[in-house]
């Protein structure tokens, strides 16, 4: 015999109230918002994730339905005009110009490097060296040794181990110098192009900068939103196409070869069949983020670098802060703040065996975040009517 747990909500659930998406305007500090209770979160579960947040040294959290704000909270002295760098969480905004260049026609993903950077740029021998593409940079399938060295961009740290697109390697330094390469390309700085091509077309605020080896991003976290945004409405931004090509665009954000099916063009994929991870050879089998819808996509960079979009929910989130664990990318972090996402819904009250009699229509039956669903058990599912109703229901075992 089931168990059913279920709650009357006398209100529209987001699912029924969804309009066409929001853009937040350029040039302003204006942002409109969706109450947490249209989306029947309760606030003690909504602080539980804030202290979550807290505790884990986070800056800035920042929710998304629709293009609206949800959630937003700063913590630690951080508000939302403070500049934080996004680590490799900016690799997803130097692919987005790897494929504004080539729409523009300055450059092609299967050009060889050295069409860009010259000849000798790494270590290895020019045949070997001619091998290497653009493709190979945004895809970490260069070959190059990442245990040599991860960050050095010097052609001394940079030595054969393979040949390009046998091995996958989470490796900084070829990711880094896809910076000259667009910039060699196009004739023009990096913060330039990206200015002209990304950020003033969608309001957002933010430069590259050089530290050390490496090429960090900057910028406030309602422009890291900005950019999850323009992500999730496919390169489209209130009506203009700043992306018109398709094509690439579908690259990026799938599979771009076969060694880590959970690898883009420099974005982690959720909903495959296999994953890996920096630092290491070995292929794990499943999901990279278990909990999180299937196809989630991230942009994520170490101390918790986090844009997190997901289309079929229309939903996107960022968190930027100080590091909650020692990892190089925080699958792990990410994962432990779905836990609290997903646990947002309010409790419900339990009854036996429900059967009372119902002469309203059921519509569809969809999960927390407005998925149509089946009749799931050990999850909760919004039972809509056509009077309005909503009905919240746990089928337990």
């Amino acid at each position: 015999m089931n168990k059913v747990i279920i709650v009357f909500c006398f209100c529209l659930f987001s699912k029924l109230s969804i309009s066409q998406t929001y853009f937040p305007p350029n040039n302003s500090t204006l942002w409109d918002t969706i109450s947490h209770v249209n989306l029947n979160w309760c606030q003690n579960k909504i602080d539980s994730l804030y202290s979550f947040l807290d505790t884990n040294n986070t800056k800035s959290f920042i929710l998304l339905k629709n293009g609206k704000i949800v959630l937003e909270k700063y913590f630690n002295g951080h508000s939302d005009t403070s500049n934080w760098y996004w680590a490799s969480a900016g690799k997803t905004i130097t692919s987005f110009l790897v494929g504004m260049a080539q729409e523009e026609g300055y450059l092609e993903v299967t050009d060889t490097t050295s069409d860009y950077l010259g000849d000798g740029w790494t270590n290895c021998n020019l045949i070997q060296e001619e091998k290497i593409t653009i493709w190979n940079q945004l895809t970490m399938t260069t070959g190059l040794d990442d245990n040599v060295s991860f960050d050095c961009t010097n052609d001394t740290c940079l030595e054969y181990l393979s040949d390009p697109g046998i091995r996958w390697a989470y490796h900084n330094a070829p990711y880094t110098l896809l910076r000259p390469v667009i910039e060699n390309a196009t004739g023009q700085g990096i913060n330039l192009y990206a200015y002209q091509k990304l950020l003033n077309p969608i309001g957002m605020n933010g430069a590259f900068l050089y530290s050390g080896y490496n090429n960090i991003f900057n910028s406030t976290a309602r422009s890291m939103a900005r950019f999850g945004l323009l992500i999730l409405n496919n390169g489209k931004w209130d009506g203009n196409q700043i992306m018109s090509d398709a094509n690439y665009f579908n690259q990026m954000l799938n599979t771009s070869q076969m060694l880590n099916e959970s690898y883009g063009y420099l974005w982690w994929l959720n909903g495959k069949s296999s994953s890996m991870l920096p630092g290491s050879q070995f292929v794990f089998n499943g999901d990279i983020t278990p909990n999180a819808p299937d196809d989630l996509v991230s942009a994520l960079g170490k101390n918790g670098q986090i844009i997190n979009v997901v289309p079929s929910e229309n939903l996107v989130w960022i968190r930027m802060g100080e590091a909650p664990d020692s990892s190089l990318v925080p699958h792990n972090f990410n994962i432990a703040i779905w836990n609290y996402i997903n646990d947002l819904p309010c409790s419900t009250l339990s009854i036996d065996d429900y059967t009372g009699k119902d002469t309203r229509k059921l519509i569809e039956i969809v999960d927390v975040l407005g998925r149509k669903s089946g009749k799931l058990k050990n999850q909760p599912l919004f039972y809509i009517y056509d009077d309005g109703t909503v009905e919240k229901r746990i089928i337990l075992e």
